[in-house]
């Protein structure tokens, strides 16, 4: 696609601030949710939304550091990973660190191994046949969610919810398409305030008239806020708790196995996503940097997050759906949506803000990011020949067990539908398919 900002272009500066915002408010929802899950499931409060939100910041930083600031990818909290969080929060703070530290390594050992034998190997177990529909995938496995938070109102579903999140959806498509240049680089924000504003006068009157299906924000979440507040660091629960809750060596070794399985499972994901980046910013991640800077970037990059909040990072797809839209691929956009993440887990009115959108504003808005996703992953598949049937079992080997939701468990380890999805396209391909694309 024709970019508007190429990789090592900067916007001008104010210019840059709005587009950067923009991506905040795009990966800002997902980052924000796992800490909500995982102490939801596990009944404790170790983790911490807004140090979630400044762990991914430097974690960020750090990626396109070692990334040599060429790959304009945002590292945000990974869901991946929620189930192991929940399972060491019985270990305590230090616990969910050495977690995190074990599944990071995971991905410093794999780069140190790609460093050294180099990339051909990745091209030739991955050809396009098989990368296309696992980034295709990648989308359309998020699409529930999409829908889910696109029905969500105060009571349930709610159409009321679904009107006022196809209105974001619509906004934000009229803004892409038909709007001025400015406002084609920000189509999200325009499509997320809007829809705000209308959802905070119903409210309003929802609150006036007593009429519950009305009160779509949840103005609760203002109560008690600060202006500024110190988050919830993991680095000083674990100054306080120290290891008292670890458990010995055999804590050690649960965590081990709770979290470096889904590490690998992850890798897939972390390729399909620099695969589709690629595509749209029209050179190979893969080749340069190199994935090797890839995987340390993001490893080191989820240590470094969890650090500070607890939660691995992973590639984030809205970032690229977001980098697809507007055609900003600018790494300093990026740069700056880090560094305004550290700042913003400090300030407590934007996390309210934030805390209070609508979820069906949210999936209305996600209707076009995962959308693009998708469709990426489809113009993966241009240059391949699904006239020729050992091409198109590949690909409906992905499709159908990826969507259907195919899931592999294997004692404490669970492949998810995705990485389940990669690992029979690649096996189908290897075996029906000696030819590379």
């Amino acid at each position: 696609m024709k970019l508007v900002y190429d990789v090592n272009e900067r916007p001008p500066f104010r210019k840059n601030l709005i587009y950067a915002f923009q991506q905040v408010l795009a990966i800002m929802a997902a980052t924000l949710l796992v800490p909500v899950l995982v102490n939801s499931g596990s009944g404790t409060a170790y983790m911490s939304q807004p140090a979630a939100l400044c762990g991914a910041g430097f974690g960020t930083l750090f990626y396109l550091f070692v990334t040599k600031r060429m790959s304009p990818v945002f590292l945000g909290s990974s869901f991946a990973f929620i189930s192991p969080l929940i399972g060491a929060t019985a270990f305590g703070y230090l616990g969910i660190f050495l977690g995190a530290l074990f599944a990071g390594m995971v991905y410093v050992v794999i780069a140190a191994f790609v460093r050294v034998t180099g990339t051909g190997w990745v091209r030739r177990l991955i050809p396009l046949v098989v990368i296309g529909p696992t980034v295709a995938l990648i989308g359309l496995s998020l699409c529930g969610s999409a829908i889910s938070n696109l029905q969500n109102g105060p009571e349930g579903y709610s159409l009321i919810s679904i009107a006022l999140g196809l209105f974001a959806f619509i906004v934000t498509v009229w803004a892409s398409v038909k709007g001025s240049r400015a406002l084609k680089m920000i189509p999200f924000i325009i499509g997320i305030l809007a829809s705000y504003i209308v959802a905070l006068v119903l409210t309003l009157v929802g609150n006036a008239t007593g009429i519950v299906s009305l009160q779509i924000i949840d103005l609760t979440v203002f109560n008690n806020m600060k202006l500024f507040q110190m988050p919830q660091f993991i680095f000083a629960g674990i100054a306080s708790e120290g290891a008292s809750k670890l458990g010995g060596i055999s804590g050690v070794l649960n965590l081990f196995m709770l979290f470096a399985p889904v590490a690998f499972v992850t890798l897939a994901e972390h390729i399909a996503d620099h695969k589709n980046l690629s595509s749209i910013i029209n050179r190979d991640l893969i080749v340069e940097p190199g994935l090797h800077r890839t995987l340390l970037g993001d490893g080191v990059g989820s240590i470094i997050g969890a650090f500070f909040g607890g939660c691995p990072n992973t590639t984030y797809g809205e970032c690229v759906g977001c980098v697809a839209i507007t055609g900003d691929a600018s790494v300093s956009t990026v740069f700056i949506t880090a560094v305004y993440c550290i700042l913003l887990s400090f300030f407590g009115p934007f996390i309210a803000f934030v805390n209070s959108v609508p979820a069906c504003i949210t999936g209305g808005v996600c209707i076009a990011l995962y959308g693009f996703i998708a469709v990426s992953g489809l113009k993966l598949l241009q240059p391949v020949d699904l006239g020729d049937n050992r091409n198109l079992f590949v690909v409906a080997s992905v499709l159908v067990t990826g969507i259907g939701g195919l899931t592999l468990n294997l004692g404490p380890i669970t492949i998810s539908p995705i990485a389940t999805a990669l690992i029979l396209g690649i096996v189908v391909n290897a075996l029906f398919n000696k030819r590379s694309d």
